[in-house]
């Protein structure tokens, strides 16, 4: 089984980040404070649909309903109702991927099966997927239900892009709103995770996973998944280290970019160009690097304008790497660093169809350190 799916969150303690969605909704169970609909907005995998699952278990299980539980609003993961919804048997969980089946027909057959009372639980809970793919005609069909839904059904819609839903369909949900989880909340997951797999990975490669991850955990499991795929292949119990993590899913330490925009920021064109091909040749993915320096460069110009916004990046960057790029940021200056950013994007997009990839970026090192000059 992957990992995402072995490790996915069977009580709201196991979720990570998004503290305060998980207070508010064990708040209004514990105080029978439900809402009939629930907009879960946000960014793939942040955890809407392993919340909007553990939603459906906690509002169905009979411990919780009691307050018998120790920690109020929590599934008891032990009643047979819990059982069912952890393996995917319960029948008044229905799940629909709106990505599929956006259309008027099955958005009729959600109504006639809304009028019929649950068999087991005591609410039927209907989670609609990317609800923002729905057709007109589909969303208000949907509309009419919520407008007049029955006292044992609950909507749980989740998308990853809200501005696209009806805003007669948005206003009648409890709307929240999930971030990108951080690199340190990412790491500790993957820590966690690794422990209970019996592997042994340095804290280093894990936090290059977490980097890579784009602050979305289902992403960094599943780059852990195919690290640990290879080492079980390999059969060899020594430590799992940062360098193999990198040659095995080709990705790029920051770190490594850091140090060639500092080249860049001390106008080193000679050593920016040596750097570039030696890591090349060492096997380093010209795209992907491209790919990571611009958006390592947005953000000095970013902190360049403002270094107060440096709480924006705590999910893509290190402490250290923040710090660094705070630095870097004061040496370049604030009318000739949009001009690098810009040199580097057209840079990326000249390698596709250039002979020579790494050309382009060595056109855009000389401009970028003879600007001003």
């Amino acid at each position: 089984m992957v990992l995402y799916r072995k490790y996915r969150p069977k009580s709201f303690s196991e979720v990570v980040g998004q503290e305060h969605i998980v207070q508010t909704l064990k708040n209004a169970i514990a105080g029978d404070l439900l809402s009939h609909a629930y907009l879960f907005s946000g960014p793939r995998g942040s955890g809407k649909t392993s919340l909007a699952r553990l939603l459906a278990k906690a509002i169905n299980c009979p411990s919780t309903a009691l307050g018998v539980n120790k920690t109020p609003g929590e599934p008891c993961n032990t009643c047979s109702f819990c059982e069912e919804i952890n393996h995917g048997r319960a029948i008044d969980l229905i799940e629909i991927d709106a990505a599929s089946n956006r259309g008027i027909d099955e958005m009729r057959e959600l109504r006639e099966g809304i009028a019929f009372a649950p068999v087991k639980l005591k609410y039927k809970v209907f989670i609609i997927d990317e609800a923002h793919q729905l057709t007109k005609e589909a969303a208000n069909a949907l509309l009419k239900t919520l407008e007049e839904p029955p006292s044992h059904a609950i909507f749980i819609l989740a998308t990853t892009e809200a501005h696209k839903m009806i805003p007669t369909i948005a206003s009648r949900c409890q709307r929240f709103d999930f971030r990108k989880l951080t690199v340190p909340e990412i790491t500790g997951k993957l820590k966690e995770i690794a422990r209970a797999e019996n592997a042994n990975i340095d804290k280093t490669a894990l936090q290059l996973i977490a980097l890579n991850a784009g602050g979305s955990l289902r992403d960094a499991l599943g780059l852990l998944d195919k690290v640990l795929t290879f080492h079980s292949i390999l059969d060899t119990k020594e430590e799992v280290r940062a360098e193999s993590i990198k040659d095995l899913l080709g990705l790029v330490d920051l770190n490594l970019v850091g140090e060639f925009v500092q080249l860049l920021a001390d106008r080193k064109a000679g050593e920016a160009i040596d750097f570039l091909n030696k890591n090349l040749e060492e096997g380093m993915d010209p795209q992907e690097f491209t790919k990571n320096l611009v958006r390592y460069l947005r953000h000095t110009l970013v902190l360049k304008i403002n270094p107060q916004l440096e709480k924006m990046f705590e999910n893509e960057f290190t402490k250290e790497q923040l710090e660094r790029m705070q630095q870097q940021a004061q040496q370049f200056d604030e009318k000739l660093l949009p001009r690098i950013v810009e040199n580097f994007m057209e840079a990326e997009q000249k390698m596709k169809y250039s002979s020579i990839i790494q050309l382009p970026l060595e056109l855009a090192i000389v401009e970028s350190c003879g600007i001003g000059e």
